[in-house]
């Protein structure tokens, strides 16, 4: 009796002190991010980790590797696990349907992250950046940067890479892009030496930078044994990488070639310093603090019953609903304003650039 009494009020003073913690918990999130192999990603899910649990929560963040099944059995063991909320950025946004009806089914509510989901009426918000206005900031910046270091030359001749067709981003991307090039095509500003366009053609699959080298290593020996490319739209930094070897590798850059002028996206510290050096010419900043931000605000809002806060009711409409989202402003960075936009904003160290 005295041995269960002890034990009794142990539980009791344990209970006590562990009933606060218990309490600061608002709820459990599962956070499904597509690959680690981005620095762009990691960043993601580290900053939703850290104000999540800020914020109150329990978080469990699973990385997939680009692999869909690996996605899709991480996903449906968040769904096992009890999680409250999934927030998903989905490898490939037509695979999660039956997943997502799991999850609808067990009360679960689901945030599409950056990427939207489609095919799928569960999804019931999505927090991401104006990615159509990040198309045109690429095509403009390219269109600036062909006149600064081209501007006795017409047309600029240029090539286009899109990203990878299962991400509904790389559409908008590329439909932004074209809005402020295809008039300059038309008019015969612009030349399109490949004759390349279209997503179905200049499309990258899973993003893949080797895969956009190899393309562009095909582009110069096909099209460009007479001629010298001008600019190339590239959709992110990681193919700008691999666009930017190809090209070095033919000699772009020394003596009488002069580099071409390469966009980018999500101002990896790479392609930052590749600005700086003149191989790259622009990338997009896209803050990934702003995006947890505006995340753990529709989750805090979902789990409390209420409305989050929304910008679009129009633009992202999924094949079985439009989804109601948030939009945040992406913002071009060259190599006039690079400290300003990452560093005074405390996103990187200079140290981690120069």
């Amino acid at each position: 009796m005295k041995f269960t009494r002890r034990a009794l009020g142990a539980t009791a003073i344990a209970l006590a002190f562990a009933s606060p913690v218990l309490a600061q918990e608002k709820g459990y999130v599962g956070i499904a991010m597509p690959t680690k192999s981005s620095a762009r990603w990691i960043d993601d899910g580290n900053n939703m980790v850290k104000q999540f649990e800020e914020a109150g929560y329990t978080t469990d963040l699973q990385y997939a590797e680009d692999d869909i099944p690996n996605q899709l059995a991480q996903i449906e063991n968040m769904i096992t696990k009890g999680v409250n909320v999934l927030v998903i950025a989905a490898i490939d946004g037509t695979t999660l349907t039956s997943a997502l009806a799991n999850a609808a089914a067990a009360d679960i509510k689901i945030v599409a992250y950056d990427r939207l989901i489609r095919d799928s009426g569960d999804v019931d918000y999505y927090a991401t950046f104006d990615n159509f206005k990040v198309g045109v900031q690429q095509a403009e910046t390219l269109v600036a940067g062909l006149k600064e270091r081209f501007p006795d030359t017409k047309p600029w001749n240029v090539e286009l890479f899109g990203g990878s067709p299962d991400d509904n981003n790389a559409y908008f991307f590329y439909n932004g892009a074209m809005s402020v090039l295809q008039p300059m095509i038309d008019s015969g500003e612009i030349e399109i030496v490949s004759g390349q366009m279209g997503m179905d053609t200049v499309g990258t699959l899973r993003w893949d930078g080797s895969v956009a080298q190899a393309r562009m290593d095909n582009l110069l020996s096909a099209n460009y044994t007479d001629k010298q490319v001008n600019g190339v739209l590239s959709p992110y930094d990681g193919l700008s990488i691999g666009i930017i070897s190809s090209l070095q590798g033919v000699g772009y850059g020394s003596g009488d070639m002069k580099m071409p002028i390469v966009t980018g996206q999500d101002a990896e510290v790479p392609s930052v310093k590749a600005i700086l050096r003149g191989d790259q010419y622009s990338t997009i900043f896209k803050d990934t603090r702003e995006l947890a931000r505006v995340t753990v605000g529709m989750v805090d809002a979902l789990l409390a019953g209420g409305e989050p806060e929304i910008n679009d009711t129009e633009t992202y409409d999924n094949g079985v609903k439009v989804v109601p989202s948030y939009l945040l402003e992406p913002l071009p960075v060259t190599k006039d304003n690079w400290e300003e936009r990452l560093v005074e904003s405390g996103y990187y160290e200079k140290s981690q650039i120069e």
